[in-house]
This record gives structure tokens, sequence and C-alpha cells, in this order.
């Protein structure tokens, strides 16, 4: 049996489990949330927590919270509403998002499908309408397989998904969401990575949350993934108490870069159900965004993301770094909090002989609180 497979039996999923390794958690409590919401915690990502209430251990185990957080909907973004075939979403005009399977190495307290993993089985049929539905829609040209984890399918189930998807002439990109480098590295093999390469252009998005996830594991499963010519993403999720510190997302950042992997998207957390003590104020993400911008080079920095409740779809928020327009010009912040001038009219331009163009406005510097 593969390592991988042999860790993923031996995951925890029943509280009283737990107590091997933590032996003053509050059992009652564990037991009403998983009657709700499943747990699952294989032995490597288990072992990436170095003690109760750490950023792993908050990511994996359940807490009563989850049970009295009544903010959230089970369907934030209305996926089902925006399913046109059972396990489809097709929100935006040219791409779409398919499930492929339920289950996860770990199930995450956080996440957005919280209704979904490890309930209910998909099964081939399904893929299958799926694929029919996205054959007679030749606008789309991007679809991204999700779940679940789809890297938690065997090679051979994977390999037959990315057959039906690539059997449709106008399916120009597929991106696979995982969160399995993170969470199960050693599904990652020579074997998985030489299956994928065949299938090019391929991308894979991933998902890490805090440095203490950037294991030596992990780079080697990056590693593989990236030498078989695989663009590698990363979408994290901004959670309060685990990551909403600059220095902390700094630290994560930097180190994708390292592991070969590019920060895509920092997400605000979705409005789901039993998630409320997970999530910051919008502001503080903008706020940590602006911190960052140009203390680091732009390659480690994502787009902060709100994903619309109602199946809105993705908005970017930014800092506030254009302040306002004028005839001749634009007025910007730069990263120091100073104003700058930038002509937009032809004849405002510096002569390229000019050695007196002064560029930087003699303002006072941006208050703080005018970033976002």
């Amino acid at each position: 049996m593969d390592d991988w497979l042999l860790l993923m039996r031996q995951s925890v999923t029943k509280p009283e489990e737990l107590l091997k390794r933590f032996p003053d958690l509050d059992m009652d409590g564990l037991k009403w949330v998983t009657k709700y919401f499943p747990m699952r915690i294989n032995p490597y990502y288990l072992s990436l927590i170095q003690s109760v209430g750490d950023p792993v251990f908050r990511q994996a185990v359940p807490d009563p919270q989850e049970m009295m957080d009544f903010t959230g909907v089970p369907d934030p973004l209305h996926e089902e509403e925006q399913s046109p075939t059972p396990g489809l979403i097709h929100r935006y005009p040219d791409r779409c998002l398919l499930w492929t399977t339920n289950i996860c190495p770990v199930y995450c307290r956080f996440c957005t499908r919280k209704r979904f993993v490890g309930k209910t089985g998909i099964p081939r049929r399904q893929i299958l309408a799926a694929a029919e539905y996205i054959a007679r829609k030749p606008q789309i040209r991007d679809v991204i397989l999700s779940g679940g984890d789809p890297l938690c399918l065997s090679d051979d189930q994977l390999e037959w998904i990315l057959k039906q998807m690539r059997a449709i002439p106008h399916v120009e990109i597929i991106r696979i969401g995982s969160r399995v480098p993170v969470t199960l590295p050693q599904r990652v093999t020579p074997k998985l990575a030489k299956m994928l390469r065949k299938y090019h252009p391929l991308y894979v998005n991933t998902h890490f949350n805090h440095p203490q996830e950037l294991s030596p594991q992990a780079r080697e499963a990056l590693e593989l993934l990236a030498d078989a010519g695989i663009p590698l993403g990363n979408q994290t999720v901004l959670l309060r108490g685990i990551n909403d510190d600059p220095a902390t997302l700094l630290e994560l950042f930097r180190g994708l870069v390292r592991f070969r992997v590019r920060p895509y998207y920092l997400y605000q957390a979705d409005l789901v159900e039993g998630t409320e003590h997970f999530r910051t104020e919008v502001g503080k993400g903008v706020e940590i965004m602006a911190s960052l911008q140009g203390i680091t080079s732009g390659l480690c920095l994502p787009k902060f993301i709100v994903d619309a409740p109602g199946g809105g779809g993705k908005i970017p928020l930014a800092p506030k770094y254009l302040q306002r327009v004028t005839e001749n010009g634009l007025i910007l912040r730069t990263y120091q909090g100073k104003l700058t001038f930038y002509p937009e009219n032809k004849k405002d331009r510096p002569a390229a002989d000019s050695r007196n163009y002064q560029m930087t406005l003699e303002f006072e510097d941006v208050d703080a609180s005018d970033a976002f």
C-alpha cells in the first residue's frame, strides 16, 4: 500500500482518538461538533501541531464554537443555485468548477463546503453529466477540479476525469485546487507528477495558511509538481488568531516563493455557518496588504479577495493608492504614505532632458487611516 493511503487510513476521525495526544480536551464538546461536522486529521498533519491551540491545531481540531456561530449559512456563495448539473458550478462565463470528491486528508474547520465534505459520495455518472454540460458550452475554456480534494483520488480515478476534460476541444486550461501538498504531501509521488504532466496546460493551486505548514515534506511535494512543469499558486484564507498579522503572512508568502509557489489570493473567510470565530474584519486584510506593499517583492504579494455572498463572485480589495484624479494627472499614494503626482496629459510630461521636474509633491504624509 502507498504511504499516503496508509496515512489516510490511520486518520483520526473520532474525538476519543485525540485523547492519546491531547488528554485535556473537552470530549463532550468535540462529540457535539463532530455529530454535525466530521473530523479527519491524518498522522502527518497531526504531527505538525506543536501545542494545543496553535495555528495548525485550530485549523484541524473541532471547536465547540462551531456550534455557537449563527451568523453564517451553509452555502454562502450560492453554489447550489449556480449548479446546472449536480457537482458543477458555472458562475463565470468562461470557466466552471467541478466537484470531484467529498474527501480531504484533513477536514478544515473553516471550510466553505462544511455542509458537504465527508458526507456524500460522487458517482462517475455525475462527472459524465458535468462533462456533457461543458461540451455543450463552447464559452467554457477553463475547468477547475475541486471538491473535497481531487488529489485524494487514485491516479487512475484522477486521470479518468482529466481525460474527460481533455476530450472537450474548447477546454483550454485545467486547474486542480488541492490542499494535499499542505496536509498530506506524501500523496504527491513521482508517478502522480508524471501522469499530470500529460495534461498540460494544467495548473495547481494549493492552500497554505501558516508558515508552520511549510515543512520539508511539503517542499518535496511542491518541487515534484514544479519539476513536472506545473505552475503552482497558493490561496490563503485570512484567519483570526492564526495568520491575521503582517509578520506571519510575510513569512508565509516569502516561504512559498522559496518553495516555487506564487501567492495568488488572500481570501476573506467566507460567511459559512460555524466559522464566525475565524473571520476578521475586511479592513484588516486591506490593512495587512498595505503594510506589506513595498517591503517585499511583488512576486510575494497576492490579491486580497472577498468572494461575494449570494454567488456574486470574487472581488479584489486593495489599499487606496489612487487618491484622486485631477485635470492634468493622478495623485497617488506611495507605499511610504507620501503623495506623488503622475501626469496624464502629454503636455504635462517632462521633456527627456529635464533636470528639475519634481514628481513628488511636498504634501504631508497620508494618515494611516487613509490606507483603506
